[in-house]
């Protein structure tokens, strides 16, 4: 399985959908699978 790359805008949207999700009351591993990342990303990408 190649690496993909997405944009900045893409990431930005992926992240707010995730904060989204997490008001909403799922756990950041459930918003993360639902973004289509692993959590260990969604983590990597929010401490950028």
């Amino acid at each position: 399985m190649g690496k993909v790359n997405y944009t900045p805008e893409q990431i930005v949207i992926r992240l707010r959908t995730a904060e989204v999700l997490c008001a909403q009351g799922n756990t950041i591993g459930e918003a993360a699978r639902q973004i289509g990342v692993s959590e260990q990303t969604y983590y990597h990408e929010v401490s950028l």
